[in-house]
């Protein structure tokens, strides 16, 4: 049984839930999301609040992952999400140019990474670039793409990361 699925998901002013068969659309200040429910899971909305009850007995565990998702959904179009990323390394900087993101990373050539459709990122200084997006999901996959360009080696930590992650430093050999 999931416990995660027991809380409901509730709705602030300003953001609206609508169903057309299996298919959630969330309305909030920053825009539309929309999310297709899986049949063995039932979502319904009573009084700004979203319910989501497993139908079968073997989808508790996906009652469970379709509540995060919604929770997701409306945080996403009130507030949004943002991920920081640092440049660790001599020469290493980053730019946002039209809509593109100039890295140099140490490679011979500047590596430009396409900003998809709703992605924002800033670089406050030319060591740092924030992601935004309403999309929780695409979030994660952009600034997962961003950081596979130079993962952090494990010697002296240089590369692109997360800025809470944590790089456990090899000793070199001796």
């Amino acid at each position: 049984m999931s416990r995660i699925a027991n809380y409901p998901v509730q709705l602030p002013k300003g953001v609206e839930a609508s169903f057309a068969g299996q298919l959630l659309n969330v309305k909030g200040p920053k825009g539309v999301l929309s999310h297709t429910i899986h049949q063995d899971v039932e979502v319904t909305l009573q009084d700004q609040l979203l319910k989501v009850v497993a139908k079968t007995a073997g989808a508790d565990a996906l009652a469970g992952t379709t509540r995060m998702l919604v929770q997701n959904i409306v945080t996403g179009v009130t507030v949004g999400f943002e991920r920081k990323l640092l440049l660790v390394g001599v020469g290493y900087r980053a730019a946002v140019k039209g809509k593109f993101l100039s890295l140099t990373l140490g490679f011979s050539h500047p590596v430009d990474f396409p900003i998809p459709e709703g992605i924002t990122i800033e670089t406050p200084t030319q060591t740092e670039i924030i992601v935004k997006s309403m999309d929780k999901q695409l979030l994660g996959q952009v600034a997962a793409n961003i950081r596979a360009y130079r993962p952090p080696e494990a010697y002296k930590g240089k590369g692109v990361r997360y800025a809470d992650e944590v790089i456990k430093l090899k000793e070199t050999k001796k």
